[in-house]
């Protein structure tokens, strides 16, 4: 009696990922080796054999040559040269059309770059990006450079879906060519016949290509699919946009080799029950990473906001104690904001503090300094800090409008009319110089403030860039900060 011998299936071979940063592991482990992160491996499946290459060999020719796979090396890229042989060319760029996305990029889009775009779910971000593609289309009509410049390439929505999103904005965008597809190796018809100027993608964690053999939005994929389109927007000198969500800790879905393979990198934060969004830039190859772009969400999208002080000081009342406007700056542009405290006699044994918009140990430190060099009594009472209008605040700048507000709702007396504060505390009660004071000075003169405290020596730093509409009230220490509140 024969048997039959059946061919061995090779056993599909796993290896364990990490989320965070993109680590392989052979094995899971409850903590990634490379970057310390708990619980962030996740298993998957490696093509085994030629899997990989047959994945490959099925694309078409010219699929594979617009996505990268086979480019050919530059002939010049071996030729070894020093800095001062290398003429400095002027980047050429183009206008996104949106003021505040420009301002953040540093003048507009560099041909041949990829952004990535990141933030919250119902943030805005792709409001923001069918906005973006809209103005580029009807801009390059208006020049004459025909139609269908922008290739939108949908992986969430369907092209009904971006259709009655698009009803709702100013520019509806009827011009742009849309693409309702995940699979990376079918863009390539598209991106051939278009040629467009922008390439626009939603969202990068659901792309997927056949060079991987795992889920979308692992690891892997969105690796090895950003690295295809990346590399086919430089080959192609077009610019990319992708579109990627954020963890609960704020952080960019994805590995983090992900924000290293892309030219800038552009984070969208807003609260949902405020109207404002701020696009700041932890990345950016073509600018500064100081710049922050304003927008306000209304019925028709998002609106660029000019004088973002005016707005978020719509609601401030004189004459309400725990209340202290302080001058921010992002970047180039100043912003006046409201700190708001409320200090009430603690219910149960242990005192509350709650921060909203603010880091809770900066209020922690404020807390402790006035408690030990003020007459102010913090002990056994609960503290409430927020800052009104969804605003969030990292300068430490801020300290001495912080600990105002807080001791004005302490005392129950409020800051006379008019009057602001800005500056660092230390922990010895002391105030500390802070940057770029004349142009914080300028922003509350222009909006009518009449008084600033600021540390010691400001009035010989400023010199004749004060303003003369302000009045600049020096003070040493936050003892004298209180002091002076209480002296009206």
């Amino acid at each position: 009696m024969r048997r039959t011998i059946l061919p061995a299936v090779a056993k599909p071979k796993t290896i364990y990922a990490c989320t965070a940063c993109g680590a392989q592991h052979p094995k899971w482990l409850g903590r990634c080796n490379e970057c310390g992160k708990w619980g962030s491996l996740e298993e998957e499946v490696v093509a085994s054999g030629g899997a990989g290459r047959a994945g490959l060999d099925a694309i078409p020719g010219e699929a594979r040559d617009l996505l990268g796979f086979g480019s050919p090396a530059r002939v010049d890229s071996d030729k070894v040269r020093t800095l001062g042989e290398i003429e400095p060319g002027n980047v050429e760029r183009f206008s996104s059309g949106i003021s505040e996305l420009d301002r953040v990029l540093g003048g507009g889009f560099v041909p041949g770059s990829v952004v990535l775009l990141g933030g919250e779910p119902g943030v805005g971000k792709s409001t923001l990006a069918l906005q973006l593609a809209a103005q580029i289309d009807a801009t390059t009509v208006r020049e004459g450079g025909g139609e269908r410049s922008v290739l939108y390439i949908s992986g969430e929505e369907s092209p009904e879906q971006v259709r009655l999103r698009a009803e709702r904005l100013e520019d509806d965008g009827r011009g742009v060519a849309i693409l309702a597809e995940t699979r990376v190796e079918s863009f390539a018809n598209a991106w051939k016949e278009l040629q467009p100027k922008l390439v626009v993608v939603d969202s990068v964690q659901t792309l997927q290509t056949s060079r991987v053999e795992s889920s979308p939005g692992s690891v892997s994929q969105v690796r090895e699919s950003a690295s295809l389109l990346a590399a086919t927007a430089k080959l192609h000198n077009t610019t990319l946009v992708l579109v990627g969500h954020v963890t609960k800790d704020g952080n960019l879905a994805g590995p983090r080799v992900l924000e290293h393979l892309v030219d800038v990198v552009l984070g969208f934060e807003g609260d949902r029950n405020h109207a404002f969004r701020l696009l700041r830039a932890s990345k950016n190859r073509f600018g500064s990473t100081q710049e922050v772009g304003v927008f306000s969400m209304g019925d028709r999208g998002l609106e660029v906001v000019e004088n973002p002080s005016e707005l978020f000081l719509a609601e401030h009342r004189d004459g309400a104690p725990g209340s202290c406007v302080i001058p921010l700056l992002e970047g180039s542009r100043p912003m006046l904001v409201e700190i708001q405290a409320l200090v009430a006699a603690a219910t149960y044994g242990t005192p509350r503090r709650t921060t909203i918009g603010i880091d809770d140990g900066r209020v922690a430190l404020m807390l402790a300094v006035l408690d030990r060099r003020t007459p102010v009594d913090l002990v056994s009472r609960d503290v409430y800090v927020n800052v009104a209008g969804g605003v969030r605040v990292n300068e430490p700048a801020a300290d001495l409008g912080v600990a105002l507000a807080i001791a004005s709702s302490a005392l129950d007396v409020a800051l006379p009319a008019g009057s602001a504060a800005c500056g660092e505390v230390g922990l010895g009660g002391e105030v500390r110089r802070v940057s770029r004071l004349d142009l914080r000075v300028r922003e509350l003169a222009r909006l009518g403030y009449s008084t600033l405290l600021v540390p010691p020596g400001t009035k010989v730093q400023l010199k004749s860039r004060a303003s003369e509409k302000t009045r600049l009230v020096e003070v040493d220490n936050i003892a004298n900060a209180v002091a002076w509140l209480r002296d009206g």
